[in-house]
């Protein structure tokens, strides 16, 4: 079992992750030509940094889902 704040700091990693890998995705420059477009990005890895278990924890907490590959998404709230 991990403490709350490590589960609070992981999953603050990841939605950072998510982010960022949206933006890129949003940033390019066909995109930007077209008029810019929502990314389909839904899932990504977990930042490395944190054990298997924090994901398993926060999958059973209802905060994430596990997605094929190794990736994770976010639960809509």
């Amino acid at each position: 079992m991990s403490d709350k704040e490590e589960l609070k700091r992981a999953l603050k990693a990841f939605k950072k992750r998510l982010k960022l890998y949206r933006r890129d995705d949003e940033s390019g420059i066909g995109r930007a030509l077209s008029g810019g477009k929502v990314s389909g990005i839904v899932g990504v890895k977990p930042p490395e940094g944190f054990p298997p278990s924090i994901w398993d924890e926060l999958v059973a907490a209802g905060k994430l889902r596990k997605e094929p590959g190794g990736n994770y998404s976010l639960v809509s709230e």
